[in-house]
């Protein structure tokens, strides 16, 4: 890669108990594990269905707003989809549990927000073709 051709290669999420992390990302979110280190407590990476991997590791605490979108810092993963009713049924009948209505999103479409199993933001984003973000 020339310098300034940046590629996002993975993303960091430490957890409580890694490995029921990562069951839960593969079950529910329909990813692969990539990589274990084979070690307890692991270190692995879980391959989502779009290609971003996710780096899942052992926590050294939690705080309690982790779920809080406006704390400083990465808050939240957004998951494109093209009906966020169809991803809501499919996650809930993988045992997601949703907890607020689908809201506007920021630069135009639809956003619905969830929890994983320890309290890390993610959401669904639905855009209208043609509008930001659009492919």
């Amino acid at each position: 890669m020339k310098g300034t051709e940046w590629a996002v290669e993975h993303l960091g999420l430490p957890a409580r108990d890694p490995a029921a992390l990562a069951d839960w990302y593969v079950r529910a979110l329909g990813g692969t594990l990539a990589w274990s280190n084979g070690e307890v407590p692991p270190a692995l990476f879980v391959r989502l269905p779009c290609g971003t991997l996710l780096e899942i590791y052992t926590a050294e605490r939690t705080l309690p707003d982790t779920a809080n979108n406006r704390v400083a810092g990465w808050r939240h993963l957004a998951l494109r989809v093209r009906s966020i009713e169809a991803a809501r049924a499919t996650l809930e009948a993988r045992g997601v549990q949703f907890t607020e209505p689908v809201k506007p999103a920021g630069g135009g479409g639809r956003v619905l927000f969830f929890t994983d199993p320890d309290g890390n933001l993610l959401h669904l984003v639905e855009r209208p073709p043609g509008r930001h973000f659009s492919d």
